[in-house]
């Protein structure tokens, strides 16, 4: 059986899955996402991920499209067609189709909603864990409102590719002042030489992150030091550790910073026990 997708009320098959070309998410990139971490065919960080999608939404002068409680129905059938019990799953969000115009439509138009699920293989991402991964650093090029979910992802794109180029899994935006903003697709976090943690304040221009919000609660628990300070890439790479936390990532250790190795260029205990502590307590509530 193939991949089933959800599209504006219909799940249809992957290969088959389509949106109107005036659709505005596709013209103009009026449209959010959330990304849920799955978990034996469990929503992780659920309310984390339904409430950061309300607030992006609201951002953009838009509704939830239906209620929280029939979207997480319909996200669970997702999965179920899909058949996976380990995977990702991708909602967006737009505004609908209509005639190709910047400003809202006049008129009300229905909603666009899009569902894709994929499979996650946890052995290997594990085995990833172990190993580490690089992150590059790039110019921070983005818009002024990073903390809307949005699909306008372009700069994100452009990174992720220098990062691949290089060899790396991430790229860290940094900005005028020579500081870490997040990643691509990922917060970014250290050890510092005091063994403290520190990753950057949602004052600044980031997206809040679900797994970021959990962990910090982990790390609470743990009666861990934190500081929400911002770090500059030779602070990273003069750090006992560094990381990166997601949805698709969860924890992660960062073992190089543009080729220079962080700490003893291995994954740190601190990130792996997080990384750990992490995933016991996303299964644990996972709905």
């Amino acid at each position: 059986m193939g991949r089933i997708a959800y599209v504006n009320g219909r799940f249809v098959p992957h290969s088959e899955a389509s949106v109107h070309i005036e659709d505005r998410g596709y013209q103009f990139a009026d449209a959010v996402y959330e990304v849920w971490a799955v978990f034996g065919g469990k929503l992780a960080d659920a309310e984390g991920h339904f409430v950061r999608l309300e607030r992006s939404l609201g951002e953009l002068s838009m509704p939830l499209p239906m209620s929280r409680a029939a979207l997480t129905l319909v996200l669970k059938e997702a999965l179920r067609r899909n058949r996976v019990r380990e995977a990702l799953i991708y909602l967006q969000v737009g505004r609908g189709v209509a005639p190709r115009d910047h400003a809202f439509p006049k008129e009300p138009v229905r909603q666009s909603v899009v569902i894709t699920v994929s499979g996650v293989d946890r052995t290997a991402s594990e085995a990833r864990a172990a190993k580490g991964v690089g992150v590059v650093t790039t110019p921070e090029t983005r818009w002024g409102r990073c903390d809307i979910k949005t699909v306008g992802l372009l700069p994100n794109a452009l990174a992720k590719q220098k990062a691949r180029e290089a060899g790396a899994a991430e790229a860290w935006f940094v900005d005028e002042l020579g500081f870490v903003t997040e990643g691509a697709s990922s917060n970014a976090w250290i050890v510092d030489g005091e063994g403290k943690l520190r990753t950057r304040d949602t004052n600044a221009n980031i997206l809040r992150g679900v797994t970021r919000r959990t962990l910090m609660q982990v790390i609470a628990d743990e009666g861990l030091q934190l500081d929400e300070r911002p770090f500059t890439a030779d602070e990273a790479r003069q750090a006992k550790e560094a990381f990166i936390t997601g949805a698709g990532t969860l924890v992660l250790p960062v073992i190089s910073v543009d080729g220079k190795p962080v700490g003893q260029g291995v994954p740190g205990p601190v990130a792996m026990k997080l990384r750990r502590l992490y995933i016991e307590r996303a299964k644990a509530t996972a709905i």
